[in-house]
């Protein structure tokens, strides 16, 4: 197993994926999980994505899960359910209607695949603890790689002052229902996060910086993933109501405002244990909203190029 790179302070280049073991491979079909539920992203949103890793960079399938804005109507279902209510909910039933369409999505991928071929998960956002959770419960023999993008693995602090659970208790199943994240040759898990901009308290004087973006970094040559902040934090200012409203946000993620993380998704909270965990400065939330000069999403061209290759070998 390769060495954790353990966030936030990351500051090394990740060891490539070859030195793991193994011959090179083909590439393989990958399978995109839209992120779910609060941004209500649907397949489209993917489209970019998608196509950019078949023509671009050489991938035989890119398949998203269909799903569209009011399916997400159907996790109302849940309210319904008294776990709700006590903050147990489980994925199941719930989240079945979802988990039918990855299985759709993988299906046809596989249609893809040469015997013995094996599969690539790419989950955005919520998309990638949902990943974990069809691998837990469906067949995931031939997958070989979970990529997760901005992904909120870890359930917020209980008894965190102003946190309640928006998972309603989803991240605490996942947590402890589903398999331990590993980086071997037969199965990776490779997390990647972003930061865009630090959030701050929403009372009192703060020492983060006003609306400090970070710059998308140019990984060095022969790097894999140079993970380093670039901006000079030697004199910060006082914080800006878009920190504060960024970092209300993040505190119900993982039970603390002042940290770094992609605009939604907080670095701290993207990263598993035993997984590669990486991250680079200036990368935003989602692809609704994003501008791939100003600022770029995960998937957006400059910043696909420095992950594509964990599809590749």
């Amino acid at each position: 197993m390769l060495p954790l790179l353990s966030p936030p302070r990351l500051r090394a280049t990740a060891t490539s994926a070859a030195s793991a073991g193994g011959t090179a491979t083909p590439p393989r079909p990958a399978v995109i999980l839209p992120v779910a539920p609060s941004s209500r992203n649907n397949t489209g949103d993917y489209a970019r994505l998608a196509a950019a890793l078949r023509e671009d960079h050489g991938l035989p399938a890119a398949v998203v899960a269909r799903v569209t804005r009011p399916d997400w109507l159907r996790n109302a279902a849940g309210l319904a359910d008294a776990n709700y209510w006590r903050g147990t909910l489980r994925p199941r039933p719930v989240l079945d209607w979802y988990l039918k369409r990855v299985e759709e999505a993988v299906a046809e991928a596989r249609e893809l695949c040469g015997p013995g071929g094996k599969i690539s998960l790419i989950g955005h956002s919520a998309g990638g603890w949902l990943a974990r959770v069809y691998m837990e419960e469906f067949d995931a023999s031939d997958i070989s790689l979970l990529l997760t993008l901005g992904t909120p693995h870890l359930p917020p602090p209980k008894g965190a002052p102003g946190v309640i659970d928006q998972t309603r208790g989803l991240l605490n199943y996942v947590e402890k229902n589903c398999a331990p994240a590993v980086y071997t040759p037969e199965l990776r898990y490779v997390c990647i996060a972003g930061r865009y901009i630090q959030g701050a308290p929403l009372l009192g004087n703060s020492a983060v910086a006003s609306d400090e973006v970070l710059a998308v970094d140019t990984p060095s040559e022969g790097g894999e993933a140079v993970i380093i902040s670039t901006s000079d934090k030697s004199a910060p200012s006082s914080a800006t109501w878009r920190a504060r409203f960024v970092g209300q946000g993040y505190k119900q993620v993982c039970g603390r405002a002042d940290v770094w993380g992609d605009g939604v998704v907080p670095e701290m909270a993207a990263h598993l244990e035993g997984a590669l965990n990486i991250s680079y400065d200036g990368v935003y939330h989602s692809p609704v909203g994003a501008d791939d000069e100003q600022r770029p999403w995960y998937g957006s061209p400059a910043i696909l190029k420095q992950w594509v290759h964990h599809l590749l070998s």
